[in-house]
């Protein structure tokens, strides 16, 4: 989410107090200005402040593009909860399942024994704990172990190499 600063003939009801947030978990600054990577129990919220205006007189920022309307959602969130609000989850697109947490968390560690040199016998061995990868090379080649292996690379590959953009997406 972006903040900026409000026009000045704007009423601004809540300025952002940095106890509201917590303490970030992640906080940069850059050229574009600072990145603040906050936690409020319900999800993570990434919040882009262009300069210390835009936290005394906070306006968000909302592109619009295909993701407007899940942006949209993310800062209605934000309102809610500087206000004092429930909040309640982030919204579904941005919600993790437990099929997905588990396959991302697979396709990382796939990728650093393939980053460490290791091929599709080491995936299988040390990703999917499949025994397959022991097995004589005959057998090795006609095995699912193999090539859910090669898929796991194959896509974990694909996931570091900006990928991981569709998850901020919500694809």
């Amino acid at each position: 989410m972006i903040l900026t600063p409000a026009p000045p003939d704007f009423e601004t009801v809540h300025s952002i107090d940095r106890n509201a947030f917590g303490l970030p978990i992640v906080e940069r600054t850059d050229a574009y200005g600072r990145e603040l990577v906050v936690t409020d129990g319900s999800g993570e919220l990434h919040v882009r402040l262009g300069d210390e205006r835009a936290a005394r007189c906070p306006a968000v920022l909302v592109p619009l593009d295909s993701m407007g309307e899940l942006r949209a959602d993310v800062a209605l969130h934000f309102a809610r909860h500087l206000a004092g609000e429930r909040t309640g989850l982030l919204p579904a697109a941005l919600r993790l399942t437990s099929f997905q947490k588990r396959r991302l968390t697979q396709l990382l560690h796939a990728f650093d024994v393939h980053d460490l040199g290791g091929g599709p016998r080491d995936v299988a061995a040390k990703v999917l704990a499949s025994d397959h990868a022991h097995r004589r090379s005959v057998e090795w080649k006609d095995s699912h172990a193999r090539r859910k292996a090669n898929r796991l690379i194959h896509d974990s590959i694909a996931l570091v190499e900006r990928g991981y953009l569709k998850l901020l997406r919500g694809l």
